[in-house]
């Protein structure tokens, strides 16, 4: 039996959501009458980050007896959660904690096993960016969990191979198509740059600062229409430049394992990606550079990407543990050692002030480019809408990426689409 779709398990959430009640998981008993507290967390990290979050685990576990965090992830990457946790919810069988992306938020707390956590946890020094992620019609329904932003990371050896230049910040799009195809070498295996191919979240984040770069939005000000009606077709043509340019790898599986293993195996000249990559990239010893990303108008912008701890309500025990495990997360001696061991940007003021993160910083090549990165970052809006949205443009962008259609037949399409949803009430 074919595994459902996006589509699908979105349309099964909207019905679920719509009756206003999910199965139970009836997970508590004991651990309700003081037994010792088990919290099913599902994170879906994977190398890098999934050896940090193991480390934190098990300090948690030995410093706090009575309660025992299981890190077995869920099963599927980060980029699959909202899947798998909304597949789980229909079925009456859900984490205690999973890692939810910010922009998939809003979604879903339709459910009300989701657990309110106003005034649950320590977020006075958390960046704005992170609390915007977290906060749905001014309520706190998660935790930040992580921070980042959205930039180019670049080979040395293939760019001197290529005889170019290093990218300097304030380049543009017409510079990123080009330098991709002179990047090129098919007879070496080598690609100027990758995009996911899936229609995931992980395709379509990377599009947003193009829009807005032109001027567009996720919708428009009034929240009826697609706010990106007038720019997605010059957004989406880039994409096909670099298609029929031959100097694009399209990763076909989720989460972009392979985009970054081909970037990893030294084949790949430019990659846009967050700070969670440089670990991985420095493990390998590649000369690497970081820049900012090329836009149309020559200023800069990008994206910041906040993900979340979301709570789920397995019982009042497991529900205080859970929030006693992601507020300890939070703290800054948790958050240092996620980030610099996981590649994440401190969530908060006390950690971004630590000598650890600091010296990190400073001897991180290009890490500090990520940082400068996010005073320029918007968010995706926590609207309920959001996923079906991201749908629609992470199929236009890929029916462009393989040459299915045209960039304006792609985005007709997905504007009409887009429509339709913000025509039914949230």
């Amino acid at each position: 039996m074919a595994a459902p779709s996006r589509r699908d398990v979105l349309r099964a959430a909207a019905v679920l959501a719509a009756a206003g009640t999910l199965g139970a998981c009836g997970k508590s008993g004991s651990e309700d009458s003081g037994g010792p507290v088990t919290v099913d967390l599902w994170h879906g990290q994977t190398d890098t980050g999934k050896r940090a979050l193991d480390a934190l685990i098990a300090e948690f576990n030995q410093t706090h007896p009575g309660i025992t965090v299981t890190g077995g992830g869920g099963g599927v990457t980060a980029d699959s959660m909202l899947q798998k946790v909304t597949a789980g919810l229909a079925a009456g069988s859900f984490p205690d904690v999973a890692y939810i992306f910010g922009s998939d938020l809003d979604s879903i707390t339709r459910s009300p096993q989701v657990v309110d956590l106003t005034g649950k946890l320590p977020l006075d020094d958390v960046w704005p960016a992170a609390k915007a992620a977290v906060t749905v019609k001014d309520k706190v329904r998660a935790a930040p969990a992580l921070l980042d932003s959205l930039c180019v990371v670049y080979n040395k050896k293939l760019f001197a191979a290529a005889g170019l230049p290093a990218p300097r910040a304030g380049w543009t799009w017409d510079d990123f198509v080009e330098t991709a195809a002179k990047l090129t070498d098919s007879g070496k295996g080598v690609f100027g740059t990758g995009w996911p191919g899936v229609g995931d979240e992980d395709t379509v984040w990377r599009l947003w600062p193009m829009i807005w770069d032109l001027g567009g939005d996720v919708v428009s000000q009034d929240g009826k229409k697609a706010g990106f009606d007038q720019v997605g077709e010059q957004v989406l043509g880039t994409l096909d430049r670099l298609r029929t340019d031959k100097s694009l790898y399209v990763d076909p599986k989720p989460g972009g394992e392979q985009l970054y293993q081909v970037f990893l195996a030294g084949r790949m000249g430019m990659v846009a990606t967050g700070p969670w990559q440089l670990p991985d990239i420095q493990d390998r010893k590649l000369d690497y550079g970081v820049v900012a990303l090329p836009s149309y108008s020559g200023k800069p912008v990008t994206i910041s990407g906040p993900d979340t701890w979301t709570v789920f309500d397995n019982g009042p025990a497991r529900v205080k543990a859970a929030t006693e495990f992601v507020s300890w997360m939070l703290d800054a001696k948790q958050d240092v050692r996620w980030d610099l061991e996981g590649g994440s940007l401190p969530l908060s003021t006390t950690t971004a002030a630590l000598p650890q993160w600091k010296e990190h910083a400073a001897a991180t090549n290009g890490l500090q480019v990520f940082v400068d990165a996010l005073e320029t970052a918007r968010v995706r809006p926590t609207i309920a809408a959001y996923p079906q949205i991201s749908e629609h443009l992470g199929t236009a962008a890929v029916s462009v990426l393989l040459g299915k259609k045209s960039p304006a037949d792609a985005l007709k399409e997905c504007v009409e689409q887009t429509n339709a949803v913000l025509a039914v009430p949230s």
